[in-house]
C-alpha cells in the first residue's frame, strides 16, 4: 500500500496550504476574537472548487474524490479549524446527503450551489439532552396531505444560521417500525421556511469563526417531496455519513496537530533562554519529536480510512481509530506546544491559543472518543 501522494494530489495539497497561509492566517484571528464568520475566505474557497471536490463534473463538482477533501482539510486546519469545519460540514453533513440519497430533482435544485461555495447546509440530527444516543430522537414528522409537519429541536448545528445557508436536513421520527422501534427519516427544511427558527449563535470555548445553532421547528411545513431518500432510512442514512465524515474530521484533526508541530518549531528557534534558542534542549527537543511521531501516524490512520473507503472495502473500523486517535492526538499536541510557548501560549494572538481551545470539540464532535470505542469494539466481535 502506497501512501505517497500523486503529482496531482500534491498539487492540491500545495494549493490550500498556500492558500491558508497567504489568505487565511492573515485574517483569522481577527474573525475568531469578534466571533465572525468569515465569508470572504467561504467565497475564495468556492472560487477554487474546495466545496465541490469530491463530487462528480455532471452536478457541478470538481470530480474528485472524498481524499481530495481530506488533503485540503488537513491543510486548513494547520492554520485554523473554524475554516476548516465550515468545509468540512458544508461537504460531508451539508451536501453530501443530497448527493447520496437526493432525487434528481432535488440534486439538480441544491447541488449547483452548495458545490459552488454560494450556499451552505446543515445537517440536524442532535438534539438537547440527546447527544450521541440518535434513537433517542423525539422531533418528530406527520405527513399532513402532501406535506410534513415537523415539530421538534436540534442542537450544535453546524452551517445553520449563516447569510448564505440555504437548507438543513433534518433527521425526525415519522412512525414505528414493526418490530416497535422509532421509524426515522431525513427531510429537506429550506431556510426561511415558516416555523424553522434558527437560536442566536452559541457562545463556544472553540471554532469561534465558524457557525453553529440551535434549531426548533414549530409546525414547521415542507413539501411532501423533500423527503430525502425512502422513507424510514434516516438511521442507516446519517451512520453511512457519520462513517465518512470521521474520516474528514480525522484529517482536520491531524491538520491541527500538525499545525502545533508548525508553530512550536517556529517559536522553538526563536525563543531565547539561558543564552540559547529553547530548540537546543532535549526537553524541547523531545517534546516536538513525539509530536510530530503522533501527527505522523494519525495521518497514516486517516490515509487508510481514506483508501478503505475509496476501494468500496469495509471501513467502518478504520474511520472510528482514525477519529479516535487523530483527535487524541490534536488535543495531546494542542497541550504540549501550548507548553513550549509558556506564557505566551496563553495569549489569544498566537495560534497555539487558538489550536488549545479548538482540538477538544475533536474528541466530541461528529461522535465522541468513547463512540468510536464502541464502535472499534462492536467491529471485532465483542
Amino acid at each position: 500500500m502506497d501512501f505517497r501522494l500523486s503529482e496531482e494530489q500534491a498539487a492540491l495539497r500545495e494549493s490550500v496550504r498556500d492558500f491558508a497561509r497567504e489568505a487565511v492566517a492573515p485574517v483569522i484571528a481577527d474573525h475568531y476574537e469578534r466571533h465572525t464568520f468569515p465569508y470572504e475566505i467561504v467565497r475564495q474557497m468556492g472560487k477554487m472548487g474546495l466545496f465541490g471536490l469530491p463530487f462528480p463534473e455532471e452536478h457541478g463538482g470538481m470530480g474528485g474524490d472524498y481524499f481530495a477533501l481530506c488533503l485540503a482539510l488537513e491543510e486548513l486546519a494547520r492554520v485554523d479549524s473554524s475554516v476548516a469545519i465550515t468545509l468540512e460540514a458544508a461537504v460531508s453533513l451539508g451536501a453530501m446527503p443530497i448527493y447520496r440519497f437526493g432525487t434528481d430533482e432535488q440534486r439538480e435544485r441544491w447541488l449547483p450551489k452548495l458545490l459552488s461555495g454560494e450556499a451552505l447546509a446543515g445537517f440536524g440530527l442532535t438534539e438537547p439532552g440527546t447527544g450521541s444516543d440518535a434513537g433517542g430522537t423525539r422531533t418528530r414528522a406527520v405527513l399532513d396531505g402532501d406535506e410534513w409537519v415537523i415539530n421538534g429541536s436540534k442542537a450544535f448545528i453546524t452551517n445553520s444560521g449563516t447569510d448564505i445557508t440555504a437548507l438543513v436536513t433534518v433527521t425526525a421520527v415519522t412512525g414505528t417500525n414493526p418490530d416497535g422501534s422509532k421509524e426515522l427519516s431525513t427531510i429537506i427544511v429550506p431556510s426561511g421556511t415558516p416555523g424553522f427558527t434558527v437560536a442566536p449563535a452559541y457562545s463556544k470555548v472553540g471554532w469561534n469563526a465558524s457557525d453553529t445553532h440551535e434549531l426548533t421547528f414549530d409546525d414547521c411545513r415542507v413539501p411532501a417531496g423533500n423527503l430525502l431518500g425512502a422513507r424510514g432510512r434516516g438511521f442507516a442514512q446519517f451512520l453511512r455519513i457519520l462513517d465518512e465524515g470521521r474520516i474528514a474530521i480525522a484529517a482536520l484533526a491531524v491538520g491541527l496537530a500538525q499545525g502545533c508541530v508548525d508553530e512550536s518549531l517556529r517559536y522553538a528557534k526563536e525563543r531565547q533562554a539561558f543564552g540559547q534558542p529553547i530548540g537546543n534542549y532535549q526537553a524541547i527537543q523531545f517534546k516536538i519529536a513525539d509530536m510530530e511521531l503522533k501527527a505522523h501516524t494519525a495521518r497514516l490512520a486517516y490515509y487508510d480510512a481514506a483508501a478503505r473507503m475509496l476501494a468500496g472495502e469495509p471501513f467502518k473500523r478504520q474511520a472510528a481509530i482514525a477519529k479516535l486517535h487523530a483527535s487524541t492526538v490534536a488535543v495531546d499536541n494542542a497541550r504540549e506546544a501550548t507548553q513550549i510557548h509558556g506564557g505566551y501560549g496563553f495569549m489569544n494572538e498566537y495560534p497555539v491559543a487558538r489550536f488549545w481551545r479548538d482540538a477538544k470539540i475533536l474528541e466530541i464532535g461528529e461522535g465522541t472518543s468513547e463512540v468510536q470505542r464502541m464502535i472499534i469494539a462492536r467491529d471485532l466481535g465483542l
